[in-house]
């Protein structure tokens, strides 16, 4: 870590200004203002809750053979979020982490020493990825794909640091339909949350307007990071043009959406004291419910492109 970029928490007007006709500093920028408080703003814990996430999302489109990976590797790693809870559900050994965020990068090894894990990191781009060819038996992803610029090459960079017969695989990724009306739905919570918590009774219910100008600046960058939705068909045919096997993506969460994406951004919109954990643990339940309609019912009736996630596996041959 000694060679790699500091975070840069505090961008100047000139960098972000900057930001805006480049991507990649964007991402760094963004990503290093946010990781401070990310796992807070997204709910995200190293407990039962996320592990179950977790591993949830990773038998759904992997399965349950070849467990545990020896060497894993998460790309835009964030907080350490997937890889994290994926180590303590068994499915991987020993683990790395990258991003392009020096911040999260950092913020990954914090946590990940927290929980006693066996993890190392370094700052990368998904473009360059600085290990070895044939390095690991895993490389996975959560909500990253979308930020990346040249995403061929970022699943031709993949394949190069995958063992032969290794497997790769991304969860958490935006749909283009599903992206359309979950950020509609984002924005009209927030402008009701924002507007009805002026009323004196909900006053206490108001995160302090300097914190709601800080979200706002910052969700204005996401115009900038968020680079891609997705067709589940065009990306595995992106995958199998970039040399993967056995590619399969799968979508979900469309009940799941409609409602995780209100409590999200009403969670965003609130003083965080205000969220117990009873509320922490509805919200969670009564997204499993909404997925098991979705996985049981309206995966029969609905085509997969409505659904707002899409994850997506494959190997190296």
């Amino acid at each position: 870590m000694a060679s790699d970029p500091a975070p840069n928490p505090h961008a100047t007007a000139d960098e972000v200004e900057a930001a805006w006709q480049d991507p990649k500093l964007a991402n760094v920028l963004y990503h290093d203002w946010e990781a401070g408080t990310y796992d807070e703003k997204w709910s995200i814990s190293y407990d039962e809750r996320c592990i179950d996430y977790a591993t949830g999302r990773f038998k759904a489109i992997a399965g349950e053979t070849g467990w545990p990976y020896e060497t894993a590797m998460e790309l835009g790693c964030g907080t350490g979020f997937f890889l994290l809870n994926l180590m303590q559900g068994g499915v991987i050994k020993k683990g790395s982490v990258t991003d392009l965020s020096p911040g999260m990068v950092e913020v990954a090894l914090r946590n990940a020493e927290g929980l006693g894990l066996d993890v190392d990191g370094r700052v990368a781009d998904a473009e360059r990825i600085p290990y070895d060819d044939d390095s690991f038996d895993l490389v996975v992803g959560h909500a990253v794909l979308h930020h990346i610029p040249d995403l061929p090459a970022a699943f031709r960079e993949v394949l190069r640091v995958l063992k032969p017969g290794g497997r790769f695989v991304f969860a958490g990724e935006p749909t283009k339909i599903g992206d359309y009306y979950a950020r509609r739905l984002g924005r009209a919570v927030w402008w009701l949350t924002t507007n009805i918590t002026k009323l004196p009774a909900l006053q206490s219910w108001r995160r302090p307007q300097s914190e709601l100008d800080e979200s706002s600046r910052a969700a204005a960058l996401e115009a900038v990071v968020d680079l891609h939705t997705f067709d589940p068909t065009e990306l595995e045919r992106m995958a199998r043009d970039a040399g993967a096997a056995e590619v399969a993506a799968k979508t979900e969460e469309l009940a799941a959406a409609l409602f995780g994406w209100p409590v999200r951004t009403f969670e965003a919109a609130v003083p965080q004291e205000k969220l117990t954990w009873g509320w922490r643990m509805f919200a969670y339940r009564a997204w499993q419910r909404l997925s098991w309609v979705d996985e049981n019912v309206l995966r029969k009736v609905a085509p997969r492109e409505l659904f707002y996630n899409v994850m997506i596996t494959g190997t190296k041959p």
